[in-house]
Parts: structure tokens; sequence; C-alpha cells
């Protein structure tokens, strides 16, 4: 807690130091515009982490679960249980984004990732790690409402980052991806620590679920207290307020700010024009079915193929650990690959190209498939991972943030969301 305490502190700060130059002159505002950048770029690399921890523990964790539920399939019925809730809970709010507090819908989800966490741990006490269809309805509730929760973060937050700067929503994803590569780390040390000492694999799982808890509420904390109060982020929202945005009110009042700057007003021009999701869809629908067939098929491949090879592996216990943590490690890596202007992807055609090319993998997936079993050791995750986020980091919505404005880069945001979860629904099977 002395983190958030510090970042808060420092937020504050600049709070104070602001207050009165948000309707100061246009040099003043242009100061806001970057003060704090890298402390909003740090938070949202944290907020991205907790909005897919709780499902990346949930996958992590499962060398627990099945050996708990080994009757009940959980590699297969968890993550069935978890996307359709997501899916449903995005698709709702993105039609009536108009209407929704972007402020609530996060700490809603934010709060829920906190009670879910901790939820596992109770269950776990409360049933002494025994077993049984009591203890699996438990879990799937539990990742039911972890589901629910992503479903209320995942949307608001690409939303809400999309009126702003680049960077921040770069951060943000990259974050997600970081928070899977945290939870293997995590899990490998809890799993390794407890090997040998008695119930060991349940006491490794419990840490982890602590450290999941403990997480979920830092995450709470810092998108209530200390990103509301940052210098540029007042001066974004005050900006997408200006343009029409009719969800950001709430967090205005949150920094302090109860009225905004209408910069349209000063220079005499109209709001600009509300988009329909439909003109949205149409202006970016290259983007969107790219966005679909990148998830349809790494979704297909993982957990997909974790979840249909339950064979015998020379690696025990630890192999689906290491298949998870060699495709988080490259999801990792391969989201920052955009950072890099030399490989940096431009042209929608080039994107076209792509994503389409990422099929060929599939014929490498049934051959390294059939050695994998002779081996015991599994690199597939791994190329799939760098061949898939390769490729969607042009396709986040601060592409669509320099064309669209006010509300309609929110909505050009969450749409960008819901998209990848429909490929994960098509999918049919984890």
């Amino acid at each position: 807690m002395l983190v958030a305490q510090a970042i808060v502190g420092k937020a504050k700060l600049w709070d104070h130091q602001c207050e009165l130059s948000m309707t100061n002159s246009k040099e003043d505002r242009s100061i806001l515009a970057v003060q704090g950048k890298y402390l909003g770029i740090f938070i949202c690399w944290i907020l991205g982490n907790g909005c897919l921890f709780g499902f990346n523990s949930i996958l992590t964790i499962e060398d627990y679960f099945i050996y708990l539920l080994p009757k009940y399939h959980p590699t297969r019925v968890l993550t069935l249980t978890y996307q359709p809730f997501v899916l449903t809970i995005s698709a709702v709010f993105t039609y009536h984004e108009a209407k929704v507090n972007t402020r609530r819908r996060n700490l809603v989800g934010y709060m829920l990732f906190f009670l879910s966490s901790l939820a596992l741990v109770i269950l776990d006490l409360a049933t002494s790690g025994r077993g049984g269809i009591a203890s699996f309805i438990g879990v799937c509730t539990i990742v039911a409402v972890f589901g629910i929760a992503e479903g209320h973060v995942e949307g608001a937050m690409t939303g809400d980052l999309s009126l702003m700067c680049p960077e921040f929503i770069q951060s943000f994803s990259a974050g997600m991806a970081a928070s899977g590569a945290i939870t293997s780390a995590l899990r490998l040390v809890t799993k390794a620590a407890f090997e040998n000492s008695r119930d060991g694999l349940r006491k490794g799982a419990l840490l982890f679920f602590a450290i999941s808890c403990f997480f979920a509420l830092l995450c709470l904390l810092l998108y209530a207290y200390a990103f509301p109060r940052l210098p540029i982020v007042k001066f974004y929202r005050s900006k997408a307020a200006s343009e029409g945005s009719l969800t950001v009110m709430a967090d205005l009042a949150a920094g302090g700010i109860g009225s905004h700057p209408n910069s349209s007003a000063e220079e005499g021009a109209a709001p600009p024009e509300r988009l329909s999701n439909k003109q949205l869809l149409v202006q970016n629908a290259d983007y969107a079915l790219h966005m679909f067939l990148i998830y349809l098929l790494t979704l297909s491949v993982f957990p997909g193929f974790l979840a249909e090879d339950v064979g015998s592996h020379s690696l025990g216990s630890w192999y689906a650990l290491v298949l998870i943590a060699s495709y988080n490690a490259c999801d990792l890596i391969g989201r920052y690959l955009p950072l890099v202007g030399r490989i940096k992807l431009a042209s929608r055609k080039g994107l076209s190209v792509a994503v389409l090319a990422r099929f060929v993998l599939l014929p490498a997936y049934v051959l390294l498939r059939r050695q994998a079993r002779r081996r015991g050791l599994d690199g597939r995750a791994g190329v799939g991972a760098w061949a898939e986020q390769r490729v969607p980091h042009r396709l986040r919505p601060h592409r669509g943030t320099q064309r669209v404005q006010g509300s309609g880069a929110e909505r050009a945001g969450q749409l960008a969301r819901v998209l990848p979860l429909g490929g994960h629904i098509c999918r049919g099977r984890p």
C-alpha cells in the first residue's frame, strides 16, 4: 500500500499546483497536456495488469484446479464459463455507451476483481482444499464474476484512454500482456517454493491467490484516487467533454473540476458530429475483421490446445505452467514490438496480409504437436504469441483516436475490445 500512497500523494500535489491552470491561457493548458504523463503511463500499465490479472490467475493456476477437480475438466469448463459473461457485458455496455457513467463502471469492475480474488482464498480455506461438486460450482461462480468484472473494465478503460494520448492506451495494452508474464512468474516461484513441503501445491496456490487479491486492491485504489488527479488526465477529459463526450463528467468531478473549459465554444466552432456504432464499424471494417480473426486463431491454440492435450509428459505437473509461461513471455515481447519504428506495420493492406499469414502457422502446430508428445517440451505457444502480438497493436484504438473525436473515440475503443471476444466465443470450445 506504500506504493499507492506515494502515487496518490504525488497526484494530489500536482492537483493543488494546477488547480487554477485549467481556466488560464492556452500556454497553461499546453503545460497540463504533458504534466504527469510518465506517472500516468505507469498507472495505465498497472491498471492494464489488473484488467487481466484475474483471468490469467485462473489460467496459470490450472495445475491446482486439475489436481483439485480432476473429474470436471476445469481447463475446458472454466474458460467457457468466463468468456460468455465478458462478451455479454461488454456488448451491452458498448450499445448503451452514451448513458453509462464510465468512472462508476470501472470502479465496479475493479471492485469485483478484488472481491472475486478474495472469494477464491475464502473458498479454498472453507473447503480445506477438498474437491467435489460444491467446490467446482463455487469456482465456476467466481470465474463468472471475473468475467463480469472484465466486461466492466476492459472496454471502459480502453474507451476512456482512447480519449487521451496514444502512450496511455499503448501502456495499458502492454500492461495486459505483462499480467500474464507476472502471473506465470509468480506461479512458477510459488510452486517451486512449496514443491517439497507437505500439501505444497495448495500452499503455493493460496499464496498466489493472496497476491492476486492484493494487486486487485492496488488497482482499485489507483484508479479511484490517483489517476483522475493527474493534470494530463484532467486536460484530456476536459477536452473530451468540450468535444461532446457525455461520459467524463463524473471523472472531471473526481478530479476536482466542476466545469470544463469549452474550447469549441471559445473558438466559435460547433461540436463534432456524434457517429453511431454502425458508422464507426463501417469506417473501420478492416480493423474489425482483423481483430476478430486474430483472436479466433489465438484462442484455438491457447488455451484451446492446452485444454485438449491431456496426455502424459516428462515435465509432469510443470508442463502446463511451462507452456503458459512461454506464451505469456512472448506475448509481452510482442506487444512492445510496435514501439520499434523500423518494424512497425503502417499499411492497412500490410496488416491484412499479416493477419491472414498467421493461419499458415496451423500446419506447424500440427507437426509440432506430434513431436512434443515424444520430447515433453513445447515451444508452440511462444511462436503463436509472438505472431499474434506482432500484428494487433497496429489495430489498437490509438490509431482511431487521431481520426475520431470526443465520444466517437471512446466508443471506437470499446468496440475494439468487443470484437476479439466474438472470436473467443466463435471458437466454440476452449
